[in-house]
């Protein structure tokens, strides 16, 4: 298994990401925490305390990828061991493709949605969303249909999972609050894509919700297979006055 991180080596960025960030004239360091893969057999909140004990600092912020909770939470479902019924077949066709995934827009996710939200709720928010199109509205359908449907990811959205669908995580503020305990740091679960998109589902009551939005915005953490499904989050020391 691997090691945890060792608190005397400098920290690293992802390819092709950066550690620091300025976020309203203050600068703030994303250490992005490299892991085993990990799978429903694991504990997040363990997995976090076994990884972060030797970089953490007193203060530092937790920020946990949505995807990895939820498939600790048995929640990536194989492609193939699903069974996709006549409403997701009709429904994922009308599903707008977009830049930063493809979300519904697939059988098998769209039964996700279904199973999750009820078909009921699915088909009224689907008649909202197309009403929203004819008046050049967007979003009506993740409106309607709700967190649990916004956030799954199709299968091969994660190289890590290729072969499943990862449906949204269960009860984010309720994870980050057992990061915490375990770790004794302020924690957040967030959905983050490699547009801009930065959400926090979840959090304990010392994150300001709004200011780590901002600070993992562009994703340190990456979107394919680095294996860093969290990050420590702290304010960088101030520059002294030359």
């Amino acid at each position: 298994m691997t090691d945890a991180v060792d608190q005397h080596s400098a920290p690293q960025a992802n390819p092709k990401r950066k550690l620091n960030i300025e976020v309203d004239g203050r600068n703030w360091v994303r250490i992005p925490v490299k892991t085993h893969l990990i799978t429903c057999d694991d504990d997040i909140a363990e997995v976090i305390q076994r990884y972060a004990a030797s970089v953490q600092q007193p203060g530092d912020w937790i920020s946990v990828s949505e995807k990895v909770v939820a498939v600790t939470q048995g929640r990536a479902i194989r492609e193939s061991e699903m069974k996709i019924g006549l409403l997701a077949r009709i429904l994922w066709r009308f599903v707008a493709k977009v830049p930063y995934g493809t979300g519904l827009r697939r059988p098998s996710s769209m039964q996700c949605a279904i199973n999750e939200c009820g078909s009921l709720r699915i088909l009224f928010a689907a008649a909202v969303g197309a009403f929203g199109k004819l008046i050049g509205r967007k979003g009506d359908f993740y409106r309607i249909a709700g967190m649990q449907a916004a956030t799954i990811d199709a299968a091969g959205t994660s190289p890590l999972q290729p072969d499943c669908v990862i449906m949204g995580p269960k009860d984010p503020a309720q994870v980050a609050e057992r990061v915490k305990a375990a770790s004794g740091l302020e924690a957040a679960v967030m959905d983050i894509n490699d547009i801009g998109g930065s959400w926090c589902l979840g959090a304990t009551p010392g994150i300001d919700k709004e200011l780590i939005q901002k600070i993992m915005k562009d994703n340190p953490c990456g979107q394919t297979d680095e294996q860093t499904p969290f990050a420590l989050i702290r304010q960088a020391p101030d520059e002294p006055d030359a």
